[in-house]
């Protein structure tokens, strides 16, 4: 048996900017996984100790106790406490291989060769939390977001959940909710459906993750538009399907490049009211096009609605889900956009053949969504502060978007070219005069601007360099500052 002396205790340093009862817990548990504190060694009374570290008995019982009750240490009446004899080694082994396996680069580790390629290739800073910049794309206007209002619907369904709290619900969703949207979406979107078609979903990317879980195998073929969502690309990519790259123009996505091209493609990826992120929208007749070309060949098609309310000037686009008189069309939503980017609820309207599956596919992905915001939306649509919501971020868009195309054209005419649009809550801008979007964006990162390249989007190369500015969350005051902020860090540069 080995005993503790007092002259190891002074390397024992507590950290600083924390309890000294976790010091003490902390210190003595990296000393037994580090083998410092090899197993059966006997410490000192919790008064010796005490003594030796100069720090309160009460600290050190506390710190004692935790590491008693995780097994790192064990306690012999009449006889003291000691470092336990088995743990320790095997949790040495754990860290040994945790860190051996830290240590190989991707190639190596045994895991599914689809996500090896998305590790290598990812956007690094799509996997990390990022400080608020100006123009990041994909936020809607946070700053009007009725928190009061939101705030009180949220305490109202939890004082109204006390008999709710502990069931099991349906993993489509909260009934009122499915039939809030329903109804919302029949009259704003022209969809055609029932409530027992609508999945509640934790935003847009788990429709498309629930999609290819569910519809697609190793190999298969799927359409995306080219520049298209990224988030798309990958998922598909993560089920080891082939992606086919389709090209978009004034009229949307080219619907002939599918049948003529890609033919073999299982599910149409497609954001028909507002392409991301040229932000053209599917003509009438492609429309019907690829309507009939699914129904005759059995192909899905999943419609990405991600932008629909977002018009200015004109009423919302028919869904093509509301044209789809042969069931093909897979529909997603979300309102992440119009509330805030951290609110997850989206949803779903799969066609009734469909619905048995998808439950299913939810119910083991995540079982079901957050039941207290759903209860609270529900609330929040049946109530009419949706709507109302809906028209007030419409006209501060537009005037966002007014202002930045102004501010653009005043201050960076000889850099910038505005792709016109009359939806959305980001602008694409052609770079002109010789600029590359690598050029650009560090100089857009000098200033502070989250400025994002097309050529992220893109799967081939992309045909001319261009950049996209998000704008519904700032003010039109904002906007023209940093633009000419932008603007006069550019003056003193000029493209290679």
């Amino acid at each position: 048996m080995t005993t503790l002396s007092s002259a190891y205790f002074p390397h024992l340093i507590l950290p600083k900017g924390q309890p000294i009862k976790d010091g003490l817990y902390c210190v003595l548990r990296d000393a037994i996984l580090e083998g410092r504190l090899s197993g059966g060694t006997k410490l000192p009374s919790s008064r010796n100790l005490a003594e030796m570290m100069s720090i309160s008995r009460n600290s050190v019982l506390a710190g004692l106790e935790r590491l008693l009750d995780e097994g790192y240490l064990v306690t012999k009446p009449s006889s003291g406490t000691y470092v336990a004899a088995v743990i320790p080694d095997q949790l040495i082994q754990i860290q040994n291989d945790i860190t051996q396996i830290k240590s190989q680069p991707v190639q190596s580790i045994n895991i599914n060769p689809h996500f090896t390629n998305l590790l290598l290739h990812s956007n690094k800073q799509t996997l990390s939390s990022q400080e608020k910049k100006i123009f990041h794309v994909g936020v809607g206007c946070v700053d009007i977001f009725p928190h009061e209002r939101w705030g009180k619907l949220l305490g109202r369904a939890w004082r109204q959940s006390y008999y709710q709290l502990g069931q099991f619900h349906d993993p489509r969703g909260y009934l009122p909710l499915r039939q809030a949207i329903c109804h919302y979406v029949k009259s704003t979107r022209g969809l055609n459906c029932k409530e027992e078609q609508i999945l509640i979903v934790n935003g847009t990317q788990q429709a498309i993750h629930l999609a290819a879980y569910a519809l697609l195998q190793p190999d298969d073929q799927v359409c995306l538009d080219e520049p298209g969502y990224d988030a798309a690309l990958n998922i598909f990519r993560s089920f080891g399907a082939i992606v086919n790259p389709v090209t978009s123009d004034e009229e949307g996505m080219r619907v002939d490049e599918i049948i003529h091209n890609h033919a073999e493609s299982k599910l149409i990826y497609t954001a028909p009211s507002h392409q991301f992120p040229l932000g053209d929208t599917l003509s009438l007749a492609r429309r019907f096009t690829l309507l009939d070309w699914a129904s005759q060949h059995q192909k899905w098609i999943f419609e990405d609605d991600y932008n629909s309310e977002f018009r200015y000037g004109t009423h919302p686009i028919q869904a093509l889900q509301g044209l789809d008189g042969q069931h093909r069309v897979i529909y997603a939503g979300t309102f992440s956009k119009m509330m805030f980017p951290e609110f997850r609820l989206g949803f779903m309207v799969v066609p009734e053949a469909l619905i048995e599956v998808f439950s299913l596919a939810k119910y083991y992905t995540d079982t079901r969504s957050s039941y207290l915001e759903q209860v609270a939306l529900a609330a929040f649509i049946k109530d009419g502060h949706y709507a109302r919501h809906v028209r007030k971020v419409r006209k501060s868009c537009y005037e966002r978007q007014q202002a930045l195309i102004a501010a653009i054209e005043t201050y960076l005419l000889d850099v910038l070219s505005v792709q016109p649009t009359d939806s959305g809550i980001h602008l694409v801008c052609w770079l002109k005069n010789g600029w590359a979007e690598k050029e650009f964006l560090i100089e857009c990162e000098k200033v502070g601007l989250a400025v994002q390249p097309l050529s992220r989007y893109c799967q081939t190369a992309s045909q001319r360099p261009a950049v996209l500015f998000g704008y519904a969350a700032h003010t039109p005051d904002e906007i023209q500052a940093n633009i000419k902020k932008l603007a006069q860090s550019l003056s003193g540069s000029s493209p290679s």
